[in-house]
């Protein structure tokens, strides 16, 4: 299905299929570009929850191989996850009509709580989206002990 812009001035739903970043992008070029790695990195989107047993990161990432994509740990709590997204190959006899999806290098940095098992981490590719799994450390309940009170 294509959308198109009319140009007809009587025609009172000629802007409902504009695009209302349009503007957005002539203010801010910098991130609107098909070859801008902010764009890239804005498009890395990464959700948290946290169970009982983990703590659970997943990352859209469609197109993605999993040769391309880095999960670290770093300075011993830190989680990055990192990678790129490649450009598709371009021929001199395409013709584009829109090119939204974004291409570049991308990157997030999550602090780990204390109680995660930052040598248990594990994580899988599947389906064009990235799970990492960040297992918890039980939480020792302090013993409390009674002390008598004389007198």
């Amino acid at each position: 299905m294509s959308i198109v812009r009319r140009s007809n001035v009587f025609d009172p739903f000629a802007d409902l299929w504009a695009d209302p970043f349009d503007t957005f992008r002539s203010i801010v070029p910098a991130i609107s570009g098909s070859n801008s790695e902010t764009a890239a990195f804005a498009n890395a989107r990464m959700d948290w929850k946290e169970t009982p047993e983990a703590h659970v990161f997943k990352a859209d990432l469609p197109g993605v191989k999993k040769e391309e994509v880095k999960v670290e740990v770093e300075d011993g709590n830190v989680l990055v996850v990192s990678g790129e997204r490649t450009k598709e190959k371009e021929d001199k006899n395409d013709k584009w009509h829109r090119m939204e999806r974004s291409s570049g290098k991308f990157v997030r940095r999550f602090r780990l709580p204390e109680d995660a098992k930052v040598e248990e981490v594990k994580a899988g590719l599947e389906n064009g989206v990235l799970t990492v799994t960040v297992p918890k450390a039980e939480v020792k309940k302090p013993e409390v002990k009674a002390i008598e009170i004389s007198g």
